[in-house]
């Protein structure tokens, strides 16, 4: 006589402190047990996880699934849960992330053009100037925290130059994007206001520079000037759309880098081996162990644990599931990148991994329009670092590291590091 079936084993926890150090044996749980599972998050929404890489790369590219908050079948008084925090009280909404063709693909291509590989060549002998002026700043001082003082800022003013925020304004731009991230570890209402004074800002620099703009563009002319020149010239881009595009480019540019480099660098401290491999590479003059190498930590814990919301406009089915029009679906691009289905021992890290189609900056009309900058910058941080401070070491055990809570990004709270001084 055979007994009672095994009941299913219990889910794991999502979206706790213990989780948010290492999300990855719950997301292989979901893989097996529950590829597309319906949970309710920390703010209280539900939303659809989806988990294995076929279902989230068709999911990124499904016309049924709108970046549009207004097809969230939320109730009225709980809006604003799904988005950036501030963004809807201070105008900003009409952004990439939110907006479904034909009015994304016009405003993407206004933007493009500051992110071709050429333009973004030409950017490069100033992300090593701030890199080496950044790694200055701790150098001789034998310790730093490499979130604070080297990823944080890096890209915050990388950002502010392709921007054309004035270099005296910088700072302040430094002051509301850290508010932003700090997710809940400053004042209360301190993300809001940071966005409102960010939306002050940005109305000002807009009017500033529609007063001075020349009337022919000048080779590498700053991205919010060829926004208002575009406006001007009958694209009927309104203000709050330059000023939106402005703040996204901001918040989505320079977040993801921070994560890039912060968890890149973690993921080689505690892999010495491979560590030890692109340290020789780059000693040897060859690049091309860095160029796959930032494409694998990527992969491997990269700095986007879920792409941004995706709401059903009609009825679909995912891996099994029947999703409804209004629900909220999120593509856990962390758990994709894992999948034993996709890559072949997807939890080693290796860098020389060459079948890597990762989907850390996403899939689809939505593909991450500054992926080439953040490439940039994530690979001439980490072989600067390499190169410069050829001891580097954590100053602390990795268990003991902090991870930021929030939903969409993955990054550290602080990577603090010793290493032999260097005078400067």
């Amino acid at each position: 006589m055979h007994g009672e079936p095994s009941p299913p084993p219990a889910a794991p926890t999502l979206f706790d402190w213990e989780f948010a150090a290492n999300p990855y044996p719950a997301y292989a749980w979901l893989r097996t047990h529950s590829p597309v599972h319906r949970t309710r998050l920390p703010s209280g929404v539900e939303a659809w996880l989806v988990t294995r890489y076929a279902d989230a790369r068709r999911a990124l590219a499904d016309p049924r699934l709108s970046k549009n908050p207004a097809h969230h079948d939320e109730p009225a008084h709980a809006r604003g849960r799904t988005g950036i925090p501030g963004e809807r009280k201070a105008e900003l909404m009409t952004h990439l992330l939110n907006i479904d063709p034909p009015d994304h693909t016009r405003l993407r291509r206004l933007v493009s053009t500051a992110f071709t590989p050429r333009r973004v060549a030409e950017f490069a002998p100033r992300v090593q100037e701030l890199t080496d002026r950044l790694i200055d700043g701790f150098a001789a001082r034998g310790e730093a925290d490499l979130i604070h003082e080297f990823a944080f800022p890096l890209p915050i003013y990388a950002i502010c130059d392709l921007l054309g925020v004035p270099r005296e304004d910088q700072d302040d731009f430094r002051d509301w994007a850290g508010m932003m991230i700090r997710h809940g570890k400053g004042p209360r209402g301190g993300v809001a206001r940071s966005v409102k004074k960010m939306r002050g800002y940005l109305a000002d620099l807009i009017h500033r520079k529609r007063e001075a703009l020349p009337a022919e563009a000048a080779p590498g002319e700053d991205l919010v000037s060829g926004l208002i020149r575009a406006s001007d010239e009958g694209e009927h881009l309104t203000e709050n759309e330059v000023a939106a595009m402005a703040f996204i480019l901001l918040f989505a540019g320079f977040e993801t880098t921070v994560n890039l480099i912060g968890n890149g660098t973690h993921a080689l401290l505690t892999h010495p081996e491979q560590r030890a491999r692109l340290q020789d590479s780059l000693a040897a003059g060859d690049m091309g162990l860095l160029e796959t190498g930032v494409e694998e930590l990527l992969r491997f814990d990269g700095p986007v644990e879920l792409a941004t919301w995706r709401f059903a406009t009609r009825p679909l089915t995912l891996g099994g599931q029947d999703i409804a029009p209004g629900e909220a679906v999120l593509v856990v691009l962390a758990a994709a990148d894992r999948d034993p289905e996709r890559f072949a021992e997807p939890d080693v890290l290796d860098l020389m991994r060459r079948d890597n189609q990762h989907l850390g900056y996403g899939h689809g009309i939505h593909y991450c329009l500054g992926a080439p900058l953040a490439r940039l910058e994530g690979r001439t941080a980490l072989a600067t670092l390499l190169t410069r401070l050829p001891d580097l070491r954590l100053a602390v055990d990795s268990t003991e590291l902090r991870w930021r809570g929030g939903l969409i990004m993955r990054g550290l709270r602080t990577l603090p590091v010793e290493f032999a001084p260097v005078p400067n």
